[in-house]
């Protein structure tokens, strides 16, 4: 499984997890019988949901430090209407969808990202917990943190006073 690792926000929660590509989430579908996303808020698209695109967005642009840069991911839409409450859509469907994206498209293999509609269009990174699909929060970040004078995150540094394991007076550890 081709994965990369990344900071998500889940629930409030910070979490150093994985940003899913396209193999990871077809073998996912073959193991699962039930087809659930669950937003970062802990609630689940509702389970009348249509995947209503799969595609590849190509993205080329310059960040604010004038590099030129790339991103290509592979995008589902996530759409419902109350009106279709009968709509259960399978796991072996999404599949034959996402095979069929790859044939027409050329999809590659990269990263997901999902699109569902809330206050806006949302954005989000995808995860699976053994269960369910998990939509993560995505941030936006400056790619030129050096040319646009931010300084680096401090990191913490935790110093062992003595090799015997415990602070003496005036060490400054405690």
């Amino acid at each position: 499984m081709a994965i990369t690792a990344a900071k998500h926000i889940h629930q409030g929660k910070t979490l150093n997890k994985y940003i899913m590509k396209l193999s990871e989430i077809k073998n996912r579908l073959s193991l699962i019988e039930e087809l659930n996303f669950k937003l970062p808020n802990g609630q689940f698209v509702p389970k009348n949901f249509h995947v209503t695109e799969v595609g590849m967005i190509h993205k080329h642009f310059i960040d604010c430090g004038g590099v030129v840069r790339e991103e290509k991911v592979v995008n589902f839409q996530l759409w419902e209407d109350e009106r279709d409450i009968n709509h259960r859509l399978k796991p072996g469907k999404l599949s034959n969808i996402i095979a069929l994206s790859e044939s027409k498209l050329g999809i590659g293999d990269f990263e997901i990202e999902v699109e569902y509609q809330s206050d806006t269009i949302g954005k989000y990174g995808l995860e699976f917990d053994g269960t369910n699909f998990l939509l993560t929060s995505k941030q936006t970040d400056c790619l030129a943190k050096d040319g646009c004078g931010i300084p680096a995150a401090k990191k913490m540094v935790l110093e062992v006073a003595n090799s015997s394991g415990c602070c003496t007076p005036g060490g400054g550890c405690c």
